[in-house]
């Protein structure tokens, strides 16, 4: 959803009903009204759930999500991911070109990739960025 959704992204979750146990967990590491990538991915390890579970009860609640751990969105104004000095390490730009479909990797794609390759997920995001591929499907349904 875009800044113009703030506030409204319940919206995209229509007729979905509001796990109680999944947003007691998400009112308890909630500030600001905002909660982090990091903690909503640790709610779902948590409750054994999916991400996109806690994503829809994140959106219900009308919570903002912030500091995408691939360093997308939520943190200011700018993305928080490495400018890269040089060129992307050619195994990691053969990995990401394997997956690429319509321009684009998703969110758990590029995780499996930084995971693979015991680089930061920040780090795929910023090789993304440098060879203009899109990163979609956030697991939490943030962006698609």
């Amino acid at each position: 959803m875009t800044h113009e959704d703030e506030g409204h992204y319940a919206a995209k979750r229509d007729g979905i009903q509001l796990n109680e146990i999944i947003a007691a967990n998400i009112k308890e590491r909630t500030t600001d009204n905002k909660i982090s990538c990091a903690d909503a991915h640790a709610i779902a390890v948590k409750l054994n759930i999916t991400p996109e579970e806690v994503g829809a009860a994140i959106d219900l609640l009308e919570v903002k999500l912030s500091k995408c751990q691939l360093g997308l969105f939520g943190h200011g104004k700018n993305k928080n991911f490495p400018e890269m000095s040089g060129p992307v390490n050619p195994e990691i730009e053969s990995a990401i070109k394997s997956l690429v479909s319509n321009g684009r990797i998703t969110c758990a794609e590029a995780w499996k990739t930084a995971k693979t390759f015991k680089v930061s997920k920040a780090t795929i995001s910023a090789a993304c960025e440098i060879m203009k591929i899109k990163i979609s499907k956030c697991q939490l349904g943030t962006f698609r």
